[in-house]
């Protein structure tokens, strides 16, 4: 007997279940970050429903898993009206104005008790999804928050956002007006400036404005291609359910279907706001999302409907600002920095401007290529950008403020500082100045040399090491081991104390580290983890001088560049003369223990807050000494958190992944049990 044909009917059931089951796979994957199937098997169910649609074309609904790239390219946007307006915040940048706020709402509940719900404010483009019966119909911008653009093609495209809601856990309402912030993650962000940088395209200032320019591309194709990801936030109408608090709105968005922060807090008043945002601030960097602020919301809705607007803002919610990253100011004139290693560094010096809360006047132009690719000129007025710690740099001209007069600027073809002439080794962007005795160059040198991740020499600043090159004090790296007591009582601001203190931190540097040594002398491509990597397979400093380019490639992760930085540094009698006086003049250091066995072993760490028994630096080395790895990031394969006081975001992840948590006792027991 022959093997039947399928039915039509059997065939609908068949495509239902696998879409039903592709929609609870992508919520594991996009919204919980726990996917339980391998992208292979994932792959499989949706080229099987792919199969199946294409069979029967008929049998296609927009909501099914396989259209989220489907419209053809628009000629314009059509627009939609929001059925509640889509209010703005009132912002604050003082932490006074976050208490006037809690006064205010205090004072318009007559006697009643607010609570909060803090979220991270990201910086994206805010949009409504509309929802009948499950299934996502509109989905525009916020435009003026009357009206926005029909982007409903393009929302399709972004696979954390549901095309049809779960309902599992939670019933359906019949109508549902949901809200988000569509982004671009930091990562996405540069890797796509840095493909419209090849094409010689125009790049995008900053993740907010390359998240928008790609909502807004007229061909859902090519949105698709943009890695753009979605945090919901609230709702407007809804028909079929009521809801008590913001806090419940957000878990329910979550269990049908929806990606909501998991760093939202509920706060039991304006005081725990006020902490919410301080760790959020210092934390920030971390995340791979932009963030520009908290928003603090009234966690009662009762409270909500009494307080309720002003203008075009809600009295219950306020945007609680970071000093901005970005700001713009105009090039005053552009010099030459010489390195370390001889590299010179174009830096525009800047009309002082604030940025991240810091006053900035001098930028990072990278190299005369970028001032090329930019078209940077002095007198321009430019968008300049401080992440965290980074170095201030220029992200972009803004040619249309031009005036006519700027200059272009012209790479000098000798040493600003020695008047040695500039080279520019073949196949490299950085031009360098080869005189090793160049002033500039000793001065970088010495405070690599001593900073707290080489010799950690303290006290010894960068002010105090230019004005001992530029006395002549010191003329060399081992010069340093020669100055006496009376040396820096000759120097202004040194009296007996701090004299005698800067010599006792500079004879307690001499017991080192194979690794700290190796650091401090700058081989050039030899970072911090390359370091590590070289002590793991030679004993000393001797053994690695001797070692040939053949023998470094054979080593892990160090390739032919850096084999030939190394051994290029060796081969250099210069720097072979610095190690043998640094070895006369007392330099000792200890192999790094490797402990092969041991409950360390395979073991991986994260560690979070203020340790106050050990720096970061000492305690990733006892961990490593023991065969175990540090990351800076929670992951499922994290085996340990170690937390110390004001421990960060670090913390929320940790109890998603179940990953233990330990304070800095426990990790000393741990320590010991492996000792």
């Amino acid at each position: 007997m022959g093997k039947r044909d399928i039915t039509k009917e059997e065939t609908k059931k068949q495509i239902e279940k696998l879409r039903e089951e592709i929609r609870y796979h992508d919520y594991r994957y996009y919204v919980l970050n726990e996917p339980i199937i391998s992208d292979a098997e994932y792959d499989k169910l949706m080229r099987h429903l792919q199969d199946l649609e294409e069979k029967f074309p008929d049998l296609v609904t927009p909501d099914s898993p396989t259209q989220r790239v489907g419209a053809l390219p628009r000629e314009e946007f059509g627009t939609v009206r929001h059925s509640i307006p889509m209010l703005s915040l009132s912002n604050a940048s003082k932490e006074t104005e976050v208490y006037d706020f809690d006064r205010r709402v205090r004072k318009g509940l007559n006697g009643g008790k607010p609570r909060y719900v803090t979220e991270p404010k990201i910086d994206g483009l805010a949009v409504e999804i509309v929802y009948r019966g499950g299934i996502m119909q509109v989905a525009s911008t916020r435009g003026d928050g009357e009206v926005g653009e029909d982007v409903t093609d393009n929302l399709k495209t972004i696979k954390s956002i549901p095309l049809r809601l779960l309902k599992k856990e939670l019933p359906l309402p019949e109508l549902l007006e949901v809200r988000g912030e569509v982004y671009m993650g930091k990562g996405d962000f540069r890797k796509l400036n840095q493909e419209r940088e090849k094409k010689g395209e125009s790049i995008f200032a900053n993740p907010r404005n390359a998240a928008a320019g790609s909502l807004r591309q007229l061909d859902p194709k090519v949105t698709a291609e943009r890695p753009l990801s979605i945090f919901f936030y609230g709702v407007g109408s809804v028909e079929d359910r009521q809801f008590k608090s913001h806090w419940e709105i957000l878990q329910s968005l979550l269990k049908w279907g929806f990606t909501v922060n998991p760093h939202n807090k509920l706060c039991l008043n304006i005081e725990e706001c006020i902490e919410y945002f301080n760790q959020m601030k210092s934390v920030r960097e971390e995340f791979d999302f932009e963030m520009d602020g908290i928003v603090i919301k009234v966690h009662q809705l009762e409270f909500q409907e009494r307080l309720g607007e002003i203008s075009r803002s809600p009295r219950w919610a306020l945007a609680y600002k970071f000093p901005s990253i970005q700001s713009t100011t105009r090039i005053i004139d552009i010099k030459v920095q010489v390195g370390r290693t001889g590299a010179l560094t174009p830096v525009a010096i800047l009309e002082p401007v604030e940025v991240g809360g810091v006053t900035v006047s001098r930028a990072t132009l990278h190299n005369q290529d970028e001032i090329d690719r930019k078209d940077v000129r002095v007198g321009d007025t430019v968008l300049v950008q401080r992440a965290g710690d980074v170095i201030p740099e220029v992200v972009k001209v803004i040619k249309e403020k031009r005036s006519g007069k700027e200059k272009k600027f012209e790479f000098p073809s000798l040493c600003p500082i020695c008047q040695t002439k500039v080279s520019q080794p073949l196949g490299e962007v950085v031009a360098r100045c080869s005189n090793i005795s160049c002033p500039a160059r000793l001065k970088q040198s010495i405070k690599h040399f001593v900073s707290r991740q080489a010799l950690d020499v303290e006290g010894l600043g960068d002010k105090i090491v230019e004005t001992l090159v530029d006395k002549a004090m010191v003329k060399s790296i081992p010069d340093l081991y020669r100055l006496k007591k009376e040396d820096f009582l000759k120097l202004e601001g040194f009296a007996e104390k701090s004299s005698e203190n800067m010599i006792n931190a500079i004879e307690k540097s001499k017991k080192t580290t194979l690794e700290r040594l190796l650091y401090g002398l700058g081989i050039r491509h030899v970072g911090q983890h390359l370091v590590k990597v070289l002590t793991e397979n030679f004993p000393d400093i001797e053994s690695l001088s001797k070692a040939s380019e053949e023998e470094l490639w054979q080593i892990n992760e160090i390739g032919p560049e850096v084999a030939g930085s190394i051994r290029d540094f060796f081969t250099r009698k210069e720097n072979l003369k610095v190690i043998d006086e640094l070895r006369r003049l007392g330099i000792t250091y200890e192999r790094r223990k490797k402990i092969v066995e041991g409950k360390l072993k395979g073991l991986t760490f994260v560690f979070t807050g203020e340790l106050e028994r050990f720096t970061r630096e000492e305690a990733k080395r006892l961990v490593e000494d023991r065969g175990g790895r540090v990351t800076s990031s929670v992951s499922k394969t994290t085996d340990y958190i170690v937390a110390g006081k004001n421990a960060g975001s670090k913390m929320a992840q940790a109890q998603k992944y179940n990953v233990k948590i330990i304070g800095e006792q426990e990790f000393e027991h741990l320590l010991q049990l492996n000792s």
